[in-house]
């Protein structure tokens, strides 16, 4: 079982703007290794972001990225013309391909969300963008939010991962879902658990054999995130973000 704690992530910016950037296969501790993605989760970006805060037209080149939204409204815009709001029950993915543009902004409150750049199966593919609609749950369970074609989720990713959340109680425990061949790698975006005999907080990660991490309890109202990956799918390092081996 390995962990991966918030203080082990990389920082960046400040004020209105902060990230803490993980590298998801840091996980393991060994820190000198040539490539800190997790299979083809490259990198997970928490990000709060002000009031008021534009992020300007940027291109992304083979990069599938999820914005995951927790707390607040992001406003996207792109290079198609399309302008969407973001939140917390509208999610979006955003599939680079060979180029896409976009830009972000804040203009109605503060966020707090994640970013995920992951590895997309094969290089240039038609840049495309989805949203999908999705309520919490009435009764707490995880929430399918995003997988491979198969998986049959809201949103589709051109690759072999799949992201489920859940929205805790104290008290509360969770039996991870399983998925043949998929490796569970799990992150605290708020509150604080339990799992395999561990405390984990706000930031925090924990990954382990589907045998070995198979359930969490809740110590305090939590939200988390959990990415099912399967660490021998086929991907392209040609992503300018996701294709990234380390910093």
């Amino acid at each position: 079982m390995n962990i991966l704690r918030n203080e082990q992530a990389y920082s960046n910016g400040g004020g209105v703007f902060s990230l803490q950037i993980h590298r998801p296969g840091l996980i393991d501790g060994i820190f000198e290794k040539e490539d800190h993605a997790f299979g083809p989760l490259s990198r997970i970006d928490h990000a709060k972001i002000g009031k008021g805060t534009m992020i300007r037209m940027h291109e992304h080149i083979n990069d599938e990225i999820l914005s995951y939204m927790w707390q607040g409204e992001m406003l996207h815009e792109d290079s198609s013309g399309l302008k969407e709001t973001c939140s917390s029950t509208k999610l979006m993915i955003m599939g680079a391909g060979r180029s896409f543009f976009h830009e972000e902004s804040t203009p109605t409150g503060p966020v707090e969300m994640l970013q995920v750049f992951i590895r997309p199966s094969e290089k240039d593919f038609e840049p495309r963008v989805q949203f999908a609609e999705m309520k919490l749950p009435e009764v707490s369970d995880w929430r399918l939010i995003a997988g491979p074609t198969e998986a049959k989720a809201p949103l589709e990713i051109r690759q072999q991962i799949i992201v489920y959340d859940v929205h805790g109680k104290i008290d509360e425990a969770f039996t991870l879902p399983i998925v043949a061949g998929y490796t569970p790698w799990l992150y605290v975006m708020d509150g604080e658990i339990m799992a395999h005999g561990e405390s984990l907080y706000k930031g925090d990660a924990i990954s382990g054999t589907a045998e070995e991490l198979t359930t969490i309890q809740i110590t305090k109202d939590s939200t988390v995130v959990l990415f099912l990956v399967d660490l021998k799918a086929p991907m392209t390092l040609a992503g300018n973000f996701s294709g990234v081996k380390r910093f």
